[in-house]
């Protein structure tokens, strides 16, 4: 049920709001992934997780460009 709030959150967004989320997403992931490779990481499926995000946003930015041009 947390995935499907987060997706209409992100339904909800407009484009610019989304590609912030984007940059955050790949920000987060880039850490968590320099983490890990430190042996730092303590919950090493947050990355798939944020992997997960990422698609997500990205999905629903497409989504939203396919709409704006019809």
């Amino acid at each position: 049920m947390k995935t499907k709030k987060f997706v209409e959150d992100l339904k909800n967004m407009s484009v610019a709001e989304l590609n912030a989320q984007l940059v955050d997403a790949k920000k987060e992931l880039f850490n968590l992934r320099f983490q890990n490779a430190t042996n730092q990481l303590d919950n090493t499926g947050r990355i798939r997780e944020v992997r997960r995000n990422i698609a997500r946003i990205q999905t629903v930015i497409t989504e939203a460009q396919r709409n704006s041009s019809n």
